[in-house]
């Protein structure tokens, strides 16, 4: 596994680079200024009373890393761009700086968060709202697979922020049941995974129908390229606050391969962990919707309870499925990168990537849903032959050494 890079392997750190580099330096004046004051503790940053006492009820007692760093600039009314692995408390940044500036006298929209899911609009709404109780913050989820009526009932009864899927949100602001004239703050959430979903012009178009004058924040747990030219286009002087490659450990969260020479012997592996899965709360990630329904098929055949989740799948049973993992009422769940970034279950402390994914960045968002906050976790790859060139890249791409699976492996988790 280890030694040089097989030929054609996919990522190209050089390449990565040097593309940074070129994009960093417009004009050999740089666009972006880092910021790198830290706050150690929440008290210390100047926040509302108010929104300190939503903070500490939420169950944070000391910022992580991006929130030291990350919550002042926006507070401040910076633009910023914030890079951070997932797990490390980025939605609670954002929605800390939005709730802090709220004029809560007024209620109109005046903050727009973007999400490339669903799962993840709504995820981002309840932080939103449980940071905000004691500031009575009105707030409200725009997403596709709801009713447009009732989104306009409530966009019409007023709200201060909207947080949403692209799609919905600009339908909304088309049919001007959503007003752009007092939304004074714009966040655009996991931006790297929204351009690759093909949203890039849909928040263009949106861009366009806000105030000129309106403070950016992009948040992103990898920064490709695309995604620092998108904020070029529409941000001020923006302060860069990043935890860089090399840096973005997956602490806590150990990680193994294990040999398995054919796909088709994937199965009898997975059989052989189940009573370890069963253990704990466990996710399994495979690439494709067709493969989730087949697996969960197969294990239930064979008696193993797992439940499962896919874009294919109406919002309302997604939402019941989610439910009941949550509630630990179901403790396996096989699922695809679609919801990896959606789901933010405290107790799962195993995840296993049936397939490796298909590009190194969902690595992270897929394990690094599990040691969130310094939790501990295990990952569990399986690599076919086909895959080893991938999982040199994932151990290339994010600097770590992934060990091969010991047979003791109930004893880690």
């Amino acid at each position: 596994m280890a030694g040089a890079a097989p030929e054609g392997s996919q990522f190209d750190a050089r390449q990565y680079d040097a593309k940074m580099t070129e994009l960093l330096s417009t004009d050999g004046q740089d666009f972006f200024t880092s910021y790198d004051e830290v706050y150690d503790s929440f008290d210390a940053m100047g926040l509302q009373e108010n929104l300190l006492r939503g903070i500490y009820a939420y169950g944070f007692e000391k910022p992580s890393a991006i929130q030291q760093r990350g919550i002042v600039p926006f507070c401040k009314g910076l633009d910023v761009i914030q890079q951070a692995q997932s797990g490390t408390g980025k939605t609670a940044t954002f929605c800390s700086g939005i709730l802090q500036q709220l004029d809560y006298g007024l209620v109109e929209c005046q903050a727009l968060v973007l999400a490339p899911t669903r799962e993840l609009a709504q995820q981002i709404e309840k932080v939103m709202r449980a940071l905000g109780d004691y500031l009575g913050v009105k707030v409200h989820a725009c997403v596709g697979g709801t009713s447009v009526r009732e989104d306009q009932r409530i966009l019409s009864s007023g709200v201060h922020v909207v947080v949403g899927t692209p799609g919905r949100v600009f339908d909304m602001l088309r049919r001007q049941s959503l007003r752009p004239d007092y939304i004074r703050m714009f966040v655009l959430d996991e931006a790297d995974e929204m351009l690759s979903r093909g949203f890039k012009d849909q928040i263009y178009d949106i861009f366009q129908l806000l105030p000129s004058k309106i403070q950016v924040g992009v948040f992103s747990a990898t920064m490709p390229p695309e995604a620092l030219e998108i904020t070029r286009k529409f941000m001020n002087k923006p302060v860069r606050i990043l935890v860089k490659r090399d840096e973005l450990t997956l602490e806590g969260i150990k990680q193994f391969y294990v040999n398995i020479e054919r796909e088709e012997w994937k199965l009898e592996t997975l059989c052989d962990l189940y009573e370890t899965l069963a253990i704990t709360q466990s996710v399994i990630f495979v690439n494709t919707r067709r493969k989730v329904d087949w697996l969960t098929d197969k294990m239930r055949s064979r008696d193993h309870t797992v439940s499962a989740t896919h874009g294919d799948m109406d919002q309302n049973t997604r939402d019941i499925i989610m439910r009941e993992f949550r509630s630990g009422s179901s403790r396996v769940l096989i699922t695809t990168d679609l919801l990896a970034r959606g789901i933010d279950v405290q107790q799962v402390s195993l995840v296993i990537n049936y397939d490796l994914p298909t590009q190194p960045e969902n690595y992270l968002h897929r394990i690094g849903r599990s040691g969130r906050f310094g939790r501990k976790g295990v990952a569990i790859n399986f690599v076919t032959r086909d895959d080893e060139r991938m999982l040199f890249d994932i151990q290339r791409f994010y600097n770590v050494v992934i060990e091969e699976l010991p047979s003791n492996v109930a004893d880690l988790i």
